[in-house]
């Protein structure tokens, strides 16, 4: 069902990498972040000091630490949980759930990225996921397209289902507010490529825009 804008809450998602500190340094200075998400360079894997360092300042911050696809990194770091995108594992979103909820335990979060698959994403939510997540990512060549998916998605899991859900991918104040109105629990916006005062000031904007409290601190 369609909720106000300021029920929604805010979810970073950062590629660790050179910068990828101070970008996401900025980003929690500016708002208030329920959660980030900590991902692999493309290409790579996660280095865990790298990966140790922003779990550390996500924390500090009182944001859900999540480690992408990798569980026992997760649980090495004492992050807050794992995050897993079920179209990038040979493992069926069931068998992805189940093993990566065996690693870090019932106290721990688990959220799943079903990308476009209603399926995956209602066996993800009935298996017990923390949240599910629906995305348009930028190496699609149509954006529009993707991002008119995502928001189908989203709307059509909020009149239905009680699961927390997330919508990636969001660029813009106007996309942001436009999405958690149809039903986003939380906008994730992805933190890679701009400067730290870049960062800040995008954050700002979305934040400001939904209602999102100023980070205090």
């Amino acid at each position: 069902m369609a909720q106000d804008a300021a029920a929604t809450r805010l979810c970073a998602v950062i590629e660790a990498g050179e910068t990828a500190l101070d970008r996401l340094g900025a980003a929690l200075s500016a708002a208030e972040f329920a959660s980030v998400v900590i991902a692999p360079a493309p290409g790579g894997g996660l280095d865990a000091g790298a990966a140790r360092s922003l779990v550390e300042a996500a924390q500090r911050r009182n944001a859900a630490a999540l480690i992408a696809e990798d569980a026992e990194l997760a649980r090495t770091l004492g992050a807050d949980g794992v995050h897993l995108v079920v179209a990038k594992t040979a493992k069926t979103a069931a068998r992805a759930y189940e093993a990566a909820r065996a690693i870090v335990g019932h106290g721990a979060i688990v959220g799943v990225d079903a990308g476009i698959s209603r399926h995956d994403a209602m066996t993800a939510a009935e298996d017990g996921a923390d949240y599910v997540a629906f995305g348009a990512p930028a190496h699609l060549r149509d954006r529009a397209k993707a991002r008119e998916r995502r928001d189908d998605l989203i709307a059509w899991w909020a009149e239905i289902f009680e699961a927390p859900c997330v919508a990636l991918d969001v660029e813009t104040p106007e996309e942001a507010t436009a999405i958690a109105r149809a039903g986003a629990d939380f906008v994730g916006v992805r933190l890679t490529g701009a400067s730290a005062a870049a960062t800040r000031e995008l954050v700002g904007a979305i934040a400001a825009a939904l209602g999102v409290p100023a980070s205090v601190g």
